[in-house]
This record gives structure tokens, C-alpha cells and sequence, in this order.
């Protein structure tokens, strides 16, 4: 099973909100390695890190406009090598 990863940039309505949580706990059930990081500008940075079908879902998921609270203006994903795989999914 090969691993693939992403960078995800999620603008909009975005921080204060939850956020970095609910995609914790989006990724955590996906199973799906990485972190949720605010940005100085208001986005979050996603890194996601995991077999293909379960990185998918989970950017299918911020594309869809992420938790309730939140409102999703764009999300921008950028494949990205991974030295070496995450160990689990954290916010900060």
C-alpha cells in the first residue's frame, strides 16, 4: 500500500470556528496522518498523508465546505513527498 500526501490551503471562514477539529476528527476516522495549522492570512494548512482513496475523501470533504461552522471559500492542493509518513493527525 503506497502512501501519497498533500497540502492543502482552505481559505474562507476558516479559523475561530473549529476547524482544525472537526478535520482532525475527519482524518482520524478516514484514517488519514498529518496536521491542520492556522495561517497568519486566515487559511488553515492541511497536510494529509495516507493510502489515495482515504487523502481523497478527506480533501472531497474540505471541498465540500468542511464542518457547519465553517465557510469554505477555496481550497488549493499541492501533492507533496513525504520524507516520511505522519504517525497520527494534529492540530496547532
Amino acid at each position: 500500500m503506497a502512501t501519497t500526501g498533500y497540502k492543502i490551503w482552505v481559505h474562507g471562514r476558516v479559523q475561530g470556528v473549529g476547524f482544525r477539529y472537526y478535520t482532525q476528527a475527519q482524518a482520524n476516522a478516514l484514517g488519514v496522518t498529518g496536521y491542520a495549522h492556522n495561517l497568519a492570512d486566515g487559511s488553515v494548512e492541511v497536510l494529509a498523508a495516507g493510502e489515495a482513496q482515504q487523502v481523497e475523501s478527506l480533501i472531497a470533504w474540505l471541498n465540500a465546505g468542511g464542518p457547519p461552522s465553517a465557510r469554505v471559500d477555496k481550497v488549493l492542493v499541492e501533492p507533496h513527498q513525504l520524507a516520511e509518513r505522519p504517525t497520527r493527525f494534529t492540530t496547532g
